[in-house]
């Protein structure tokens, strides 16, 4: 890789810049002040502040809410007090409404799961269930940006980029960050904010077996033309440079563009599922109606797990029933239940899950109490998420929400703390991975976050 002008400053002058859409390297220039920890090349791996769990995270976003009192927080007394009044702070009047759906216990741990997820249920003894997350506000856009950065009032950098900013990545010719099909938000689920750009993460189409990165290939030239192009415009944005010493945006074109030109090479490797056997594809329910659309996320998240790619998110949307609870919800376990169960199984059998943390969730969960005849509100006081792999315990139920999953009761979990969980695992401290920026030290936590030390195995 060609790095010869990023060694003519200091360390704690100025990263490069890129955009996020390295196929057609578009220019994002950042007024940030470096960090004393940046090194010449800011996305070489780095060690981790003390031994981590995991390596690498695969985080599985379901945006729109998925009910935790019908997914994995078993309720009994939701059962028990059917058509009752709702009572108490958080509950709205609302009479309470019992999941349609049967919860029976799997696994030696007896993990109580539901019936919507008969393939995911045989990896419950690998399953973290976290019982007590909170978030701030029950609105989808605030709550969705707060699960990625952990603030919904400013422009922060998401968890991913802070992963990368921390970490490095461990293969120079693909992104160390990668989001697929990312739902809500907009760009700040992946973005870097005040960060180097450098940082932020590599978006991938939509879903299904289409799914690609726009402008990747060069159709007009041969890789060995492109390389003789490159060359000589890189001699040119050089001499620039010389002459500038300091130039940051045109550091990150530097950067982005050699990074674009491996990326031509070996990102479509990556993502060509043709050498999958028909055995494995059928597995995660690729070609399947229903499940196609998440069994080639889940598929490339394996495959960038596999090639080094530190921070991985995959995501479907529509988790907001209003209504229609029993239909749509079952429609949406259905589309995501066998490929994350084919995901777990084939991390665990390829020696990946020991140092791979999975995780999944959505931005908030939804109320005991119905709306209309059969639907749940949106609930921000308690819902549920899992982890999986990489140093948690598995078919462990972390924390607890009160009867009737209304709102955060035992070891509450709040945003902030979620992903001082996640740095943990890494082996990063959430309280030393800061960046300073306009004169003050940032961190992916602000000034909150405790690491939920009741997971780890």
């Amino acid at each position: 890789m060609c790095i010869d002008s990023l060694r003519l400053f200091s360390r704690r002058q100025l990263l490069k810049t890129a955009s996020c859409g390295f196929g057609y390297l578009a220019l994002a220039g950042l007024c940030a002040e470096a960090s004393p920890d940046d090194t010449e090349h800011p996305l070489a791996p780095k060690p981790p502040h003390f031994a981590p769990r995991a390596k690498r995270v695969i985080f599985a976003f379901m945006q729109g809410g998925p009910s935790h009192v019908d997914t994995f927080d078993y309720k009994p007394a939701l059962e028990r007090d059917d058509g009752k009044q709702a009572e108490g702070k958080g509950k709205g009047g609302r009479k309470l409404l019992k999941s349609p759906f049967k919860f029976s216990p799997h696994g030696q741990s007896g993990l109580h799961l539901p019936e919507l997820f008969p393939n995911l249920a045989k990896h419950a003894d690998d399953l973290c269930l976290l019982n007590s997350l909170h978030t701030d506000l029950p609105n989808h856009p605030q709550a969705t940006v707060q699960m990625h950065t952990g603030n919904f009032r400013f422009l922060r950098p998401s968890m991913g980029a802070w992963t990368l900013y921390g970490l490095g990545t461990e293969n120079q010719e693909l992104p160390g960050f990668i989001t697929i099909n990312p739902q809500g938000g907009g760009t700040q689920t992946y973005g870097s904010a005040f960060l180097p750009a450098t940082f932020q993460g590599t978006k991938i189409g939509a879903e299904g077996a289409g799914q690609r990165v726009a402008n990747l290939a060069n159709p007009r030239v041969t890789a060995e033309l492109q390389r003789k192009q490159l060359d000589f415009l890189q001699t040119l944005n050089r001499q620039r440079l010389e002459r500038d010493q300091v130039n940051p945006e045109l550091e990150g074109v530097i950067e982005s563009y050699e990074l674009a030109f491996r990326m031509e090479g070996a990102l479509p490797q990556v993502m060509d599922l043709s050498d999958e056997s028909q055995q494995t594809l059928s597995e995660y329910g690729a070609g399947e109606k229903g499940t196609s659309g998440f069994a080639h996320q889940c598929l490339l998240a394996r495959r960038f797990a596999e090639a080094g790619v530190r921070f991985i998110e995959i995501a479907m949307g529509g988790w907001d029933q209003h209504k229609e609870l029993r239909t749509k919800l079952t429609s949406n376990c259905r589309a995501i239940d066998k490929p994350i169960a084919a995901l777990l199984a084939d991390l665990k059998q390829r020696g990946l899950l020991k140092d791979t943390l999975v995780v999944w969730g959505g931005e908030f969960g939804r109320t005991p109490g119905a709306q209309g005849k059969d639907g749940r509100d949106h609930n921000a006081a308690g819902f549920s998420m899992w982890m999986a792999g990489a140093g948690v315990k598995g078919g462990f139920r972390y924390g607890a929400t009160d009867e009737h999953g209304v709102a955060a009761v035992k070891d509450p979990m709040h945003i902030n703390d979620l992903h001082a969980t996640i740095l943990y695992l890494l082996g990063l401290d959430h309280e030393r991975l800061t960046y300073r920026y306009s004169g003050r030290d940032f961190r992916l936590t602000d000034v909150a976050g405790n690491v939920a030390k009741g997971v780890l195995a």
